[in-house]
């Protein structure tokens, strides 16, 4: 088990800056930062591991235990329902 995980860090940590170098190739003066590419890597991770979870929850109401493509795209619009349910934030008077 020890070994899948280090072979699965050790394949991952290329694919962010392979991504950037891939952006970079349209600018040709950009340059980052290696806590730059980090912390896009880790938001990126962090961003999979949510929709994943959620697309997840959408099979097993579904009482299925296999993703499908349909409970991603069901997550996604029950997001975007609720980002029009959102309250706004309440506005602070200019004068304290």
């Amino acid at each position: 088990m020890a070994r899948t995980k280090q072979t699965a860090r050790k394949s991952t940590g290329g694919k962010a800056p392979q991504g950037l170098r891939e952006i970079e190739t349209s600018k040709t003066d950009s340059r980052f930062q290696s806590a730059a590419i980090g912390a896009l890597q880790e938001a990126s991770e962090a961003y999979l591991v949510g929709l994943f979870e959620d697309t997840n929850l959408c099979a097993i109401h579904a009482k299925r235990v296999t993703i499908m493509p349909k409970d991603i795209q069901l997550h996604r619009q029950s997001l975007k329902g609720s980002a029009l349910k959102k309250p706004s934030p309440p506005l602070l008077p200019l004068c304290l």
